[in-house]
């Protein structure tokens, strides 16, 4: 789950996926394109309307994303279409751009649709992303249940 500080949309996405899948089988991690707020824990507001629908954010941490994770993970999923150029940008072969995608192209596929950045909003906002992102996760996690 990658978006641009990894404090608002991406540690939401990363937890919501962890609660809806065996964590013995999925490994989920977050990360952003940029290095603003590495080491930080998510946003107050990210934890506090996780922690509304039961999803625990406190043990996370920001960190930028890396070459490295092409290879260590099956699937990375862009919050927006600026961060997925970000991270197509650092792809060093077809089977790296091949794992890339946007998110909300779960929901509805082709669409190209972004998760809008809270950040600068209020508490609202972090809602309306939550539940966008409540959405686009149970659908990955039925794939990834279906594939085992």
């Amino acid at each position: 789950m990658v978006c641009l500080g990894n404090i608002c949309r991406s540690p939401i996405a990363e937890g919501v996926l962890q609660s809806k899948v065996n964590s013995a089988l999925v490994f989920v991690d977050s990360a952003g394109t940029a290095a603003y707020h590495i080491g930080n824990a998510p946003d107050k507001r990210s934890i506090y309307i996780a922690s509304k629908y039961n999803v625990n954010l406190k043990n996370q941490k920001a960190r930028k994303f890396r070459v490295t994770d092409f290879e260590n993970f099956d699937t990375i999923y862009a919050m927006d279409e600026s961060n997925y150029q970000n991270i197509l940008k650092l792809a060093k072969k077809n089977a790296h751009i091949a794992k890339v995608k946007l998110i909300l192209n779960e929901v509805n596929p082709l669409s190209n649709h972004s998760v809008p950045d809270p950040y600068y909003g209020g508490t609202q906002g972090f809602e309306k992303v939550y539940m966008m992102l409540e959405e686009a996760c149970s659908i990955i996690a039925e794939k990834l249940q279906n594939e085992r």
